[in-house]
This record gives structure tokens, sequence and C-alpha cells, in this order.
């Protein structure tokens, strides 16, 4: 059995919109995968602008805006599809704009049926929310593409907005967020405009601030047992007010939260085992070599397609699992109370 998925993923960063063309094919209980093709469309300065302010609007605008969104979304998908084998399905991770489980609600903008109306394509979307109602995190979700499509290693590393790790312990697939990531660097970075820290050379050129790191390293985050996940809004009202009363050096800053993220990492990685590290933090050199000396664990950097794109990857992956009515959320990892499948799905009808 083989069926032509794209996914099509947005981080919290705001680097852009990953689109991914993939085939999955299913054959004695396993699945492989190729890209096909993909692509990162970067935001315009407006679209940057709209995301970042949208948790302030008010509750008409913000359905105008979550329409909005999905309808260029949907004109991204059918401008990328263009001379390619059509997908049976798009599956839309969307723009996370709040994400607060404790409080039971979390939102993706880019409403699924604009998607599907734009591109004539049956969509889904939404992958978080059941599992919010069935009280668990909303996240993470990949670590279901990771146990599938990955095995072979012992621990799958994602350095995107937020620093997320699935790791295989005693038969069971265990995942969580460790820390913010991207979304802390690119704001730094952007501070001394720069969209990003290109080979970590922000960081390079400062000082790790011992007072600061020992602060950081021990919120409470860090204590609280998995399930567990971060949001924009832990980053605002725990990180940013820490940096920003420092007094530090833009350089100081970025050298301590880089020090941060690789301390929290190494802290979740065991004493050996095969790690698979993908998301825009791959290409920091200085982040990964900073990271190769807090850990034993064998780094392995797959082909850019992969780290590119694999998010987008496992989300085409899960919209296939939720497609065909198979289960593609675990409880064991987002602490809901049962398995179950997520996203919503719009089902387009084919034309006769």
């Amino acid at each position: 059995m083989s069926i032509l998925a794209i996914g099509a993923m947005s981080g919290t960063s705001l680097d852009g919109i990953d689109l991914a063309l993939c085939r999955f094919t299913a054959s004695d209980s396993s699945w492989k995968y190729d890209i096909l093709a993909a692509k990162t469309v970067e935001y315009s300065s407006i679209w940057k602008r709209k995301l970042q302010d949208a948790p302030n609007l008010s509750a008409q605008d913000f359905l105008m805006l979550h329409n909005e969104y999905g309808c260029f979304l949907g004109r991204l998908i059918h401008e990328f599809l263009v001379e390619k084998e059509q997908p049976s399905l798009v599956a839309s991770h969307g723009h996370t704009i709040f994400h607060q489980p404790n409080k039971k609600f979390t939102f993706q903008l880019g409403h699924g049926a604009s998607i599907a109306a734009t591109t004539g394509i049956s969509t889904i979307s939404d992958f978080r929310s059941l599992d919010v109602a069935l009280g668990g995190q909303g996240a993470p979700l990949v670590p279901m593409g990771d146990k599938l499509l990955f095995s072979e290693f012992e621990y799958c590393l994602n350095i995107g907005g937020f620093a997320n790790i699935s790791q295989q312990l005693n038969g069971d697939q265990l995942a969580f967020d460790i820390c913010p990531a991207n979304i802390i660097l690119n704001q730094l970075a952007q501070s001394k405009n720069q969209e990003y820290d290109a080979d970590g050379a922000i960081g390079a050129a400062g000082q790790v601030n011992s007072e600061l790191l020992s602060i950081l390293n021990k919120l409470p985050y860090y204590q609280q047992k998995y399930p567990k996940s971060l949001g924009r809004e832990w980053v605002e009202s725990q990180i940013m007010p820490l940096l920003l009363n420092s007094g530090l050096s833009i350089e100081d800053q970025a050298a301590t939260i880089y020090e941060h993220i690789t301390d929290q990492i190494s802290l979740n990685l065991g004493a050996k085992g095969k790690l698979l590290l993908t998301g825009g933090g791959a290409h920091n050199t200085f982040f990964v070599e900073k990271l190769k000396t807090k850990t034993s664990c064998e780094i392995s950097l797959p082909d850019q397609n992969l780290i590119n794109f694999k998010e987008a990857l496992i989300f085409a992956f899960l919209g296939v699992l939720a497609f065909k009515g198979q289960i593609n959320v675990q409880a064991t990892i987002t602490g809901s109370s049962t398995d179950h499948i997520g996203g919503m799905v719009t089902q387009m009808v084919a034309k006769t």
C-alpha cells in the first residue's frame, strides 16, 4: 500500500512554512518514506507581523485571520504542487498561537476547511486539540513518526523553536519538550538586525554568565516529570524577563542561552546511543560542537532534506494515519487519558 501526502509545518520561531511532498509505503506492519519534493517558504514581514500580533486580536479579527492564513497556506500548497503528482491529502500543523494545556486549550492558526477549499484536496488539521481535551499536553506528536519511521535511533532530537526529544527506553517511547531554543536565539539575533544566529556567531562572540545560567537551569519546568510541553507564553513569562533584566550584552545573553540549551539536552541523554539531530539548530555549527562536548552519544546529521523537513514529513505521516483511521497519538507520550486519532479531517469528494 502506497499513499502520497503533503505535510505543511510552521514553527514557533517564524522561520517560514515547510512543505514536503512525501510517499509512504506500508508493508509487513512497517512503514517506509520518500521525500519527493520539499520547500521552505519564508514569511514576508507582513505575515510575520500578523502572526506575532495574533494573540492580541479581537475574537472576530482572530477568526478572520484563521481563515485568511488557511487560504494563504492553501495557495502556497497549490503553487508548490504545480507539475507534481497530486497527493491524496494535505496534513497541516498550522502555526501555534496559544498553547496552554493546563487550561485545556491550544490553538494552531490555519483553518483546515480553508486549506481544503483552496487546494481541492482533503485536509487534516488541528492535530492537538483532541489530545488536550483528553487531558494531554497536545505535544509532542512527532514521536509516533519517530517510532515508526526512525526506530534505528535511540534518540531523535529536533532543534526548532524548542528543543524536543523522543527516545526509546525499555521498549517504551518517551518524548517531551526539553527547553526553548531558536525561539529565543532568533529574537536575540533580530536585535542585532539578523534573522538568525548563523553558525552561532553571536553566541560564540559572547561569554557565559554563570549567575544567569544557574537561574535558567533551576527553572521549575526542568524539575517537572514528563509528559510536559512548552509554549510561547512560557518563554515570554519565564525567560525573556531574565534576559531583559540581566544587563548583559546580546552576545553574552546568547552565549549563556547556548550553554543552557546544551546543558538541558545533555541531562536528558543517556550515556550512549545513536542520536538523530534535525531542525534548524542542526545547521548551527557552534551549537552542534558544543553539544558534542557534553554527550557521548553518537550524533547523526542526516541529509539536508531530512534535517530541514523532518517535522513536515512526520505531520504528513500523522495525516496518513488519521486518514486511514489509525492511532497517531500515544497517551504515554502526551499524558492524555487514551491513545487516539488526532486531527480534524475535511474530506473533499472526488469529482466524477
